[in-house]
Order: structure tokens, then C-alpha cells, then sequence
């Protein structure tokens, strides 16, 4: 089973940019496009959040507009630039996605298991899993304790090592830790937000960060760092499911390239 993972579009109502500065629209159709034209067609599309800017009903317009050309079946969550409540309703005939509450979800009829975690705090750009989102995620993981497993939630749970990225991090998180250790069929943990590819071991698991389809947030460790970012580059991850050989996963860069040369 092949799985696309795109993360961070931060889509926009039609004719506005990023940030004042990124076609944000025009780099997600881009992104789609790369996906579909890969040498085997993903099984499955994961998008770990922020779908949009400013949680606007136009942005989700936009979005399902964008979507609206994949051949792909797809998954969502919230991030910490969603509105709950418009992503849901513009996702109302996605039939995964609960009717009211917190927007946890688990799709059960692939080779592998999808579980997505909502871990968006109101009014917050952290994250947090309170007791009530543990206690779904534990029930859930009891369900199947033998099927490979991907968890999705928006925000890693771990530190960087960017300051000015670590203060929005998931927190307070020893609790979930101890809930995915408890649980030995989870192959990874996948996030976005840090507009970054990053890989940790965790609880058990990998957990793997995605790249944003429309901005870098520039690697910078030390402690006084001013908050910055790149236009590219973009990508996006393949996690590729192989029942013999587990599973592994790949960066995949989006745009144009020089070559291609003999491989030597």
C-alpha cells in the first residue's frame, strides 16, 4: 500500500496569498499534480492539517474546489489554523468524520488502519490531548491490537530543537506517550505543522514530520532565533506498506528538477 502525505497547505480564500507573499492555492494543485504523476498511484491521501489560513468558510471552499480533481481517496484532520467546525461542514459528506465534537476518526478498511487525533486546543496555536481525546485514542487502539496502525495528529509531540516552533508544539505529553507505547502496532506517528521534514523515535514508534506544500520554516537551533521562513523547498512524504517489509518512508520533492541523468 502506497500512502501520500501532504501537510500545511494554508489555502486561501480564490486571489489571496500566504502570508502576503505565496500562492498558496496554485503550490497545493502543484503538490496534488505531483502526487497523481508518480511512477505508481498512492492508495490513500493524507493531509495532517491547516488545510487553510484563517478558518474561513471560503478558504474550505477552495479547498474542496482543489480537491475536487484527485483520483485519490483522502483523509483529513484539523490544525491549529483550521476552524473545527467550517472544515467539518465542508467535509460533511466525508462520512469519517464525527458529526460534532472533537474530530477524531478511525478508517478501518485498508491494509493498513488510519487513526487521526485532533490535537488542536481552542483559540490556541499549541496543541494538546486532553483526558477525554486519551481515553477515545485508547479505546480505539484496544479495538485491533494486532493490524498495522498509523496515528495522525497535527502537532508533533516532541522538541525540535527551533525555538520558536517548540513553544507550539503538542504538550504536556506523557500521557499520550504512554497510551501509543501501550499499543506495539503502530508503525508511525504522522504530523506536519513545523513546515519541516523531521523523524524522531517515539514512544515506540517513528514519529515523521511533513513538509509544507507551500513554506519552509527555516532550521534555525539557537535559543535567540528570529522566526523565519522560505518559499521552498516543498514536498511531501511516501510511506510505502509492505506486508513482508514493513513499512518505509520517502521525502519527495515538488517541482522541477534538472535531469533526469543514467543512474551511476
Amino acid at each position: 500500500m502506497l500512502i501520500a502525505q501532504l501537510s500545511d497547505p494554508h489555502l486561501r480564500p480564490e486571489g489571496m496569498l500566504y502570508q502576503g507573499v505565496a500562492t498558496s492555492n496554485r503550490m497545493f494543485a502543484q503538490a496534488l499534480a505531483h502526487v497523481h504523476a508518480l511512477d505508481r498511484r498512492p492508495d490513500i491521501l493524507l493531509i495532517t492539517g491547516d488545510l487553510v489560513d484563517d478558518g474561513r468558510p471560503e478558504a474550505y471552499t477552495m479547498v474542496r474546489q482543489l480537491l475536487s480533481a484527485s483520483r485519490i481517496p483522502f483523509l483529513v484532520i484539523p490544525g491549529n489554523h483550521d476552524d473545527r467546525e467550517n472544515l467539518r461542514a465542508a467535509f460533511r459528506d466525508q462520512p469519517y468524520l464525527p458529526a460534532e465534537g472533537p474530530l477524531h476518526w478511525c478508517v478501518d478498511n485498508h491494509p493498513v488502519r488510519f487513526i487521526g487525533l485532533d490535537s488542536c486546543a481552542a483559540g490556541k496555536h499549541h496543541g494538546h490531548v486532553d483526558a477525554r481525546a486519551l481515553a477515545w485514542l485508547a479505546r480505539t487502539l484496544a479495538q485491533d491490537t494486532a493490524k498495522p496502525t498509523v496515528l495522525m495528529l497535527h502537532h508533533p509531540p516532541f522538541v525540535s530543537g527551533i525555538p520558536y516552533m517548540d513553544i507550539y508544539r503538542c504538550m504536556e505529553t506523557q500521557q499520550l506517550e504512554d497510551v501509543v507505547r501501550a499499543a506495539s502496532n503502530i508503525e508511525l506517528v504522522l504530523c506536519g505543522h513545523v513546515h519541516r521534514t523531521m523523524l524522531r523515535r517515539w514512544a515506540g514508534t517513528v514519529v515523521c514530520a511533513c513538509p509544507s506544500t507551500t513554506t519552509e520554516i527555516d532550521l534555525q537551533l539557537a535559543a535567540d532565533a528570529t522566526p523565519q521562513s522560505h518559499v521552498g523547498p516543498r514536498g511531501c512524504m511516501l510511506h510505502l506498506w509492505d506486508e513482508a517489509h514493513g513499512m518505509v518512508s520517502h521525502l519527495s520533492h515538488i517541482g522541477a528538477f534538472e535531469g533526469p541523468y543514467g543512474f551511476a
